[in-house]
């Protein structure tokens, strides 16, 4: 091969190594579990990730295992001068065993993670934390109880712009709910959510929590609850690919203490509450004027 050819050819080399090299310098460096899960927050994820594990190395095993073996026969019976094959129909005994173990294998697996899965998607505590969670394109609004301790109720046909959580408007439970863009949970105590979606299918996904549930359009999924082991910033993301604004579909989630959480409800409780006397009081004025009275105190 004269230079001439060669040369297209090397700098086509040097374009491709140069161009993998400014990619691996502009990529963001990940500093932590780089070759696994990220690092487990909930009493659920540890015994997903005990299983996973389980799984992981046992198959890890069994590929060395079956590779010894594969290697092991490979020299030993190769082919060589002098040695005759010989033809060989095979040992029902054998047979048996290696299919006999793999099956209990298996049956052990789905059995356990079948009951993994009961435990996981049980009754939730009373204590629990309940927050109501609805999706869209492309975003999250959570809502929590009020001052009463109580989530209103909810009709999944009665979503609009001036009513983003479908509440019914005769239950008096969901008047001192408050909204807030963020999920602030406190750490160690149980968290009930209810999710909901306003237009199409979503997917509440947190992968430190080792949580993933679809979001469907007029059901409320009210089985997902979970309850965290350490404090810190976590992300949720929707998992489900739900239109041109599904990459960004992200919410905060801040894994707080007890003493954090009671201050942080308190302050939205006070806020939406005098929000709501300022939105009375500038009805009140509202009605007062189109009829030509004066609004009193009272009223106000």
């Amino acid at each position: 091969m004269t230079m001439k050819n060669l040369f297209p050819k090397m700098l086509g080399w040097a374009a491709v190594i140069l161009l993998i090299a400014v990619f691996d310098v502009s990529a963001e460096v990940r500093t932590s579990n780089l070759y696994w899960a990220p690092e487990v927050a909930t009493v659920g994820g540890k015994r997903v990730d005990a299983l996973l594990n389980f799984i992981f190395y046992l198959t890890a095993a069994v590929f060395v295992l079956t590779q010894v073996v594969y290697i092991y026969y490979l020299v030993k019976y190769r082919k060589r001068p002098g040695s005759k094959a010989h033809y060989s129909h095979g040992n029902n005994k054998l047979e048996i065993i290696w299919t006999a173990i793999p099956t209990a294998i298996f049956l052990g697996l789905v059995i356990y993670s079948n009951r993994l899965w009961s435990e996981l998607h049980s009754t939730p505590p009373d204590d629990a934390v309940k927050v109501d969670i609805v999706s869209y394109q492309f975003g999250w609004d959570m809502r929590y109880p009020g001052a009463d301790g109580r989530l209103g109720k909810v009709d999944v046909h009665s979503y609009s712009v001036d009513n983003k959580f479908g509440l019914v408007a005769d239950d008096p439970a969901g008047d001192d709910d408050f909204a807030s863009t963020e999920l602030v949970i406190p750490v160690g105590k149980p968290v009930h959510i209810y999710l909901h979606s306003r237009d199409v299918i979503h997917s509440f996904y947190v992968p430190a929590f080792r949580l993933y549930q679809a979001a469907v359009p007029g059901r409320t999924i009210a089985w997902v609850w979970f309850q965290t082991t350490r404090t810190g910033n976590f992300e949720l993301a929707c998992s489900q690919i739900c239109g041109s604004g599904h990459y960004n579909m992200k919410a905060p989630i801040r894994v707080v203490t007890q003493e954090e959480f009671d201050k942080w409800q308190a302050g939205k409780i006070e806020a939406h509450a005098e929000a709501a006397k300022a939105t009375s009081a500038a009805r009140v004025l509202r009605n007062a004027t189109a009829s030509g009275r004066q609004p009193t105190e009272q009223n106000l």
